[in-house]
């Protein structure tokens, strides 16, 4: 039985590859880590995760068009970002789980693993 894709989206390198490393010691496959929207949704064109972790704040402006398209596809994800959840964000990025950095590893992962089932 193959793992289940997990799209990795941030734009800090060494954040990306701690996430991406730890997703991956839980027997996960990591797409990504990418940072910009433009990255990640050139890999959505060919890929389909079971569940993303987006950062809001990219190289390329606010995640809000990537989370468009997954909540369009039925794709779950979290926001794991440095930044408050706050009621004024876009629709696409409200009722979703947040994790505000730095949060501990194993939160990001049952966040992960909640959405991944």
């Amino acid at each position: 039985m193959d793992s289940p894709v997990v799209l990795v989206v941030e734009d800090q390198a060494l954040i990306g590859l701690s996430i991406e490393a730890f997703l991956e010691e839980a027997g996960y496959r990591v797409a990504g880590p990418f940072a910009s929207n433009a990255e990640a949704m050139a890999w959505l064109d060919g890929g389909t995760p079971r569940a993303a972790v987006l950062d809001l704040g990219l190289k390329d402006g606010l995640s809000t068009r990537l989370a468009e398209e997954l909540r369009r596809r039925g794709i779950g994800f979290v926001v794991y970002s440095g930044h408050a959840q706050r009621p004024d964000l876009a629709p696409e990025l409200q009722g979703v789980p947040w994790l505000r950095k730095p949060v501990p590893r194993e939160d990001l992962l049952k966040a992960v693993e909640a959405l991944a089932a």
